[in-house]
């Protein structure tokens, strides 16, 4: 036999520590069972995860609605600056809030952890900030995986997917169809850069920069470090927004402000005949309040106006559309769960696009 044949070699000496990962599962363990609904069959530790949906018998037609997406570059620089408490938050309202616009409640949630090294405490810090956006939106996180790439991914380094199933009733399905000329377009406040651009936002701003100068205030922020600004958690609206849909809040449609921004997000809530005219303000900015991080990437890259409502949110995470004989239902529907509605444009007969003026 070779010296390979008779060598003993085990998962740990290629690179993959079992012991660690049964470590994070009892880490995350407490976290998970936070955010468990009545409907939860079970817990961790089985094969596939049980959700019971015999509570949605009354709807009249139950339709099931799913999303997935992860968190991207914004990833490589929390890994940067360690700071790994709310990526996991970042996960969960990106997906949370592409179901809500059909009108769903989101249900359940699952993540998908791909790290270069299994390291409890990071995953433990991940998960945790999961855990947490599961409950700002009202799901339960039934189950995940944490996948150990030795060889495939540098120690340090981490990818996170997730993965959301909500439901709504077909007749109270939400969308383009209910959306006509004349309709008010109110937006929500964004909390910051959220979770796209960050490409942009790496080799503008965070490139070259040192730990300690990231973590410096800047009085371009208001005295807040270009650390905390970047990494602010992205706003999750969908528990606010399906309590005030089931509370009977008259809106017509949503559109969810991710990546591509304004132009390329609002027209996915309009009909073919209908454009969206979105009040852009001045130079300065938009016509609303707009959080300095943005200004200040805006500023950093040197971005037009129409690319930078390109690229950023500009201070709206969400659009919602109604009737303008509703409108003062529906703020007063959203204040009730904390949002600032401000009203960002209107609807007009045309192609199914989004203009500023």
């Amino acid at each position: 036999m070779s010296d390979s044949q008779n060598k003993h070699v085990t998962y740990a000496d290629a690179g993959v520590d079992t012991a660690e990962g049964a470590r994070a599962v009892d880490a995350i363990k407490a976290a998970v069972k936070e955010t468990n609904r009545p409907e939860v069959i079970g817990g961790l530790g089985g094969f596939g995860s049980c959700f019971s949906m015999g509570g949605f018998k009354e709807m009249e037609d139950p339709v099931l609605v799913s999303g997935t997406d992860g968190v991207g570059t914004k990833l490589a620089i929390a890994q940067l600056l360690d700071r790994h408490d709310t990526v996991g938050e970042d996960l969960v309202a990106m997906c949370v809030d592409d179901v809500v616009p059909i009108g769903a409640e989101p249900l359940f949630f699952l993540d998908y952890v791909a790290i270069g090294k299994l390291r409890a405490e990071y995953v433990a810090q991940i998960v945790k900030g999961i855990a947490e956006g599961c409950k700002k939106s009202g799901c339960a996180l039934v189950g995940g995986e944490m996948a150990e790439h030795p060889g495939v991914m540098n120690p340090d380094d981490y990818d996170l997917a997730g993965f959301v199933v909500g439901v709504v009733d077909r007749p109270k399905m939400i969308g383009p169809e209910k959306v006509k000329v004349g309709d008010v377009i109110l937006g929500l406040p964004s909390s910051g850069i959220h979770s796209n651009g960050y490409s942009l936002v790496r080799k503008v701003a965070i490139e070259g920069k040192s730990v300690e100068e990231l973590n410096e205030p800047l009085a371009e922020l208001g005295g807040e470090s270009l650390a905390d600004a970047v990494l602010r958690p992205t706003t999750i609206y969908a528990g606010g927004l399906v309590a005030a849909l089931k509370a009977g809040a008259p809106i017509h449609a949503m559109a969810h402000i991710t990546g591509g921004g304004i132009t390329e997000n609002l027209n996915r809530a309009l009909p073919a005949d209908v454009d969206a005219v979105v009040y852009r303000g001045g130079e300065d900015g938009p016509a609303w309040p707009m959080p300095p991080v943005i200004s200040y990437m805006v500023k950093a890259a040197g971005l037009a106006p129409d690319e930078a409502y390109r690229t950023f949110n500009m201070g709206v995470g969400m659009s919602i559309i109604c009737d303008p004989a509703d409108q003062a239902a529906v703020e007063e529907a959203l204040r009730e769960q904390g949002f600032e509605p401000f009203v960002m444009g209107e609807c007009v007969a045309g192609s199914g696009e989004v203009i500023y003026r």
